[in-house]
C-alpha cells in the first residue's frame, strides 16, 4: 500500500535530493501525526454521537487537503503544532461536509461503506456533520481570527455550492452552473487548505493568492476527473459503472451530451434519463463511457489543471513548487 505522498507522486527520482527527501519525510510524519489527532478530536462523549462522527473518519480517505496544507507550510517555518491544528481543521471540515452532502444527494455509499444516513437516518447524519463543524470551529479559534474567518468563508461557500446544486441552474447555462458548483463545493476547501498552509506557517503573504488560485482550480479538475472515473468499468474504482449517472446526477459528460445537436446523442440522453429498464440503463451508461463527451470532459479537466499550474509561476522554485506540480499532474493522470 503506497503512502499518501507516494500516491500523489511525491516519491521517486523526481524527489530524490536530500532537500526533497527532508520535505517529503516531514510531510509524511505530519500526516501520520494527523491521524492520531483526528482520532482524538472527533470523539464525542455520547456513544451514539461518537459512533456517528467517527464513522467516515474510520472509513479512510485520501487526505489530499492536509497534504497540500503541509506542503504549503514549507514555504514558511515548516510543520509545527499550529500547522497540524490547521490540517485537522481542514480535514474535519471536509468530513463534516460529506455527511451533509450524502443526505442531500441521497448517496448510498461513501468511501466503500454505507453512507451515514443509511445507517442512522438523515437526522443523525446531519447532526453528526453539525457536531464536526462545531469541532472544527473549536480548533480554528485558538489559531486566530484570520484562520477562523477563512474557515467561516469556506463553510459559507460549501453551503452555497450545495444550495445552488439543489436549486439547479435556472436560466443560467447548465455547464457554467455546474462548474461554479464544483468551485464552491470542492475547490473552495482545497483552496483554503493551501492558503492556510501559508497563513499558519508565517510564509510570505504574497504566496496566499497563488496557492488559493491553485487549490480552487485543481479542486475543480479533481472533481471533473471523478466524473470520468464514475463511467469506468474498472473494478478497482470500488463502484459500479456510472453510479452517479444512474442516480440521475448531471455530471459534466451528461451536460456536454445535452449540448450536442446530433440525433444519436439526443437518443442516448433520452435513454439515460428514461431508460426502458435496468439493462437499458446499463447499456446506455456503457455507451456514454465511449462517447466523445468523455474526452471533452478530460480536456476540460486538463484546462483547469493548466490554470492551476500557471498560478504557481510566482512561487519560488524548489521542492514545494515541484511537489504541487506533481500533485496537479496526478489529479488528471487518474483518467489514464
Amino acid at each position: 500500500m503506497p503512502t499518501i505522498a507516494e500516491a500523489f507522486g511525491l516519491r521517486g527520482p523526481r524527489f530524490a535530493s536530500p532537500a526533497d527527501c527532508r520535505v517529503v519525510d516531514a510531510v509524511e510524519r505530519g500526516l501520520d501525526d494527523l491521524e492520531g489527532r483526528l482520532d482524538a478530536h472527533v470523539r464525542v462523549a455520547d456513544p451514539v454521537a461518537d459512533a456517528a462522527t467517527r464513522y467516515l473518519l474510520e472509513a479512510g480517505g485520501k487526505r489530499a487537503r492536509p497534504l497540500l496544507l503541509l506542503l504549503a507550510a514549507h514555504l514558511g517555518s515548516g510543520i509545527d503544532d499550529r500547522v497540524l491544528s490547521a490540517a485537522e481543521l481542514v480535514e474535519i471540515t471536509h468530513l463534516a461536509s460529506l455527511y451533509h452532502d450524502d443526505v442531500m444527494d441521497e448517496a448510498d455509499t461513501r468511501r466503500g461503506v454505507p453512507s451515514a444516513h443509511t445507517v442512522w437516518g438523515n437526522s443523525v447524519a446531519i447532526l453528526a456533520g453539525d457536531l464536526l463543524f462545531a469541532r472544527a470551529g473549536q480548533i480554528a479559534a485558538p489559531l486566530g481570527s484570520e484562520v477562523a474567518e477563512l474557515q467561516a468563508r469556506t463553510f459559507e461557500r460549501l453551503c452555497l455550492g450545495q444550495l445552488h446544486e439543489t436549486l439547479g441552474p435556472g436560466d443560467a447555462d447548465p455547464v457554467d452552473h455546474y462548474l461554479q458548483v464544483l468551485s464552491d463545493k470542492t475547490g473552495s476547501l482545497i483552496a483554503a487548505a493551501a492558503e492556510l498552509g501559508v497563513v499558519v506557517s508565517g510564509a510570505d503573504a504574497a504566496h496566499r493568492a497563488p496557492l488559493r488560485e491553485f487549490g480552487e482550480r485543481i479542486g475543480v479538475a479533481f472533481q471533473l476527473v471523478d466524473d470520468v472515473i464514475d463511467l469506468s468499468a474498472d473494478p478497482e474504482t470500488g463502484k459500479d459503472q456510472g453510479n452517479d449517472v444512474r442516480a440521475g446526477v448531471a455530471t459534466l459528460p451528461v451536460l456536454l451530451l445535452a449540448r450536442r445537436d446530433d440525433d444519436a446523442s439526443a437518443a442516448l440522453l433520452a435513454r439515460l434519463r428514461e431508460p426502458a429498464d435496468d439493462d437499458d440503463l446499463a447499456a446506455a451508461v456503457a455507451e456514454l463511457a465511449q462517447h466523445p463527451v468523455v474526452d471533452d470532459t478530460v480536456a476540460e479537466a486538463e484546462r483547469w489543471q493548466r490554470e492551476a499550474l500557471q498560478a504557481l509561476a510566482s512561487l519560488p522554485s524548489g521542492t514545494v513548487r515541484r511537489a504541487l506540480e506533481a500533485f496537479a499532474e496526478h489529479v488528471v493522470s487518474r483518467t489514464r
